[in-house]
């Protein structure tokens, strides 16, 4: 019998599976086709995905639903977020109280707005509800399956769920703090994305640290504003799944999300560089629905705006930096404090 399951054979869901099981834990890694499962076996290790990194003994991939879900205390979403609906209907007939539910996405889902663990409530059970937590930090795969040290962020609403996932997920080299802020801990990570897009795009004109560093603090001024507005507590955003996440992102060589920016500022279509990925850019969707997302709740986010339309109309990425350096000069911290501003 298996401790967690982990759904999906993307990178990242293959880098947890292959942590979790190196602490000795039975660990099964859910396969889409029999055809998948049986090469992962047979190969032992994941080499579209996940390459050099061979599987402990104790992880075992399948294609049955009943198989890789029996007697399990953990199941582990590692699924793009356009998929993440369709996957939890597909395995909640297997789902019981017994089992709390990871998510480790990161994006929204593009036509409703909604993060993954909203979408998750709205497939599953009103008894499974208090069982949903997520994960989020900085936390690019690779260096996590090369053990190297790194730290993360398990958020619920019940902070003995997020107590109980986060002596799961520990180890020596995996660092999990516990937070109660769902909203703020998965907008984090999810609109880093969008500005780790633009940070790319800054990489790929030659701009410099200063203009990057501007772009980071002014788009964290933006995550922080619409994860306010949708009910989080701005502290989130100065730690892990905050501020963290979003260092990583826009200055690791490692970020797709940032490879896509850059590769669009030196000139290639968005079609051709997607195309050329063996991971999802969650960005390239994050965007559209953030900015549906913003506009809900009347918040202006001027560089997903210019990411938007560097992507999806076109624009110029050398113009769309000049347009947000001439907008109107403001005081630094004017759309959070407002008129509370003091002037001479």
């Amino acid at each position: 019998m298996s401790d967690v399951v982990v759904i999906g054979t993307t990178d990242w869901g293959t880098t947890l599976a292959i942590m979790l099981s190196g602490k000795g834990m039975g660990v099964n890694l859910w396969a889409r086709t029999e055809e998948e499962a049986e090469r992962l076996n047979r190969e032992r290790e994941n080499t579209a995905r996940l390459p050099g990194f061979p599987f402990p003994e104790s992880l075992r991939a399948t294609a049955s639903l009943e198989e890789a879900l029996a007697g399990v205390s953990l199941v582990i979403l590692a699924v793009p977020a356009q998929d993440m609906r369709h996957n939890v209907r597909t395995v909640r007939e297997n789902l019981d109280k017994r089992m709390l539910i990871l998510s480790v996405a990161k994006g929204l889902e593009l036509e409703s707005a909604r993060r993954m663990s909203q979408v998750i409530a709205e497939e599953t059970a009103p008894g499974l509800h208090s069982h949903i937590c997520v994960l989020s930090g900085p936390n690019l795969s690779r260096e996590i399956a090369q053990d190297l040290p790194a730290t993360t962020v398990v958020a619920s609403g019940d902070i003995s769920t997020a107590e109980r996932v986060q002596k799961m997920m520990a180890s020596p080299m995996f660092r999990v703090y516990t937070n109660t802020d769902v909203v703020g801990v998965e907008l984090g990570g999810v609109l880093k994305n969008v500005i780790a897009l633009a940070a790319g795009m800054v990489d790929g004109l030659g701009y410099g640290d200063n203009t990057k560093a501007g772009l980071i603090t002014r788009g964290l001024a933006e995550i922080t504003r619409l994860g306010v507005a949708a009910g989080a507590n701005p502290l989130t955003f100065a730690g892990l799944a905050g501020l963290g996440d979003l260092v990583a992102t826009c200055s690791s060589p490692l970020s797709r999300n940032r490879y896509v920016g850059q590769e669009l500022a030196r000139g290639r279509p968005l079609e051709e560089i997607t195309a050329s990925m063996t991971g999802v850019a969650e960005g390239v969707t994050t965007t559209v629905a953030a900015l549906k997302l913003a506009g809900e709740l009347k918040v202006e986010m001027p560089i997903a705006r210019q990411v938007y339309r560097a992507l999806y109309e076109g624009l110029d990425v050398r113009q769309g930096i000049a347009e947000l350096m001439e907008r109107e000069l403001k005081h630094e911290f004017a759309d959070i404090l407002g008129s509370a501003i003091e002037r001479p």
